[in-house]
């Protein structure tokens, strides 16, 4: 039951917002990787294109503590693209929460800025999976 209900939300998700989104982050990811210095956010820009087009069902999770490296790498990405990210978010959430049927996808989008903003020292798994169970950052 709860498999068919992520699947009803993400398709509803990709029509009205995951699509969009999803071309946003491939865009950084792509913009990212022309420079061999940031291959690192582009990698992690195409690891939440992944998440942000199919969301429902899978999870973000802390993996380990923070290094100093993942917080620069925060910084940055956060100063070049991930604010901007963060703005795609919450203006696809307020065009979904004008209906009914979209506030759990307005609500969803909201829990993604976190993961948009700092991606580096996070990892998207299963729901199913223990570890998700274990240490939930972001439930979608």
């Amino acid at each position: 039951m709860r498999t068919l209900i992520s699947l009803i939300l993400n398709i509803i998700w990709l029509v009205t917002a995951g699509w969009l989104l999803f071309l946003g982050y491939v865009l950084a990811g792509i913009v990212a990787c022309i420079f061999i210095v940031t291959i690192p956010f582009g990698l992690a820009s195409f690891r939440i294109a992944g998440f942000v087009l199919w969301p429902f069902g899978r999870e973000v999770i802390a993996v380990g503590r923070p290094s100093g490296l993942s917080t620069v790498g925060n910084v940055i990405w956060f100063v070049v693209a991930g604010l901007w990210l963060a703005i795609g978010h919450v203006l696809t959430a307020v065009a979904q929460a004008i209906t009914i049927i979209g506030l759990p996808l307005a609500w969803a989008n909201l829990k993604l800025i976190p993961v948009t903003c700092f991606p580096f020292g996070k990892q998207v798994v299963s729901s199913s999976d223990a570890r998700a169970q274990m240490l939930p950052m972001a439930r979608v």
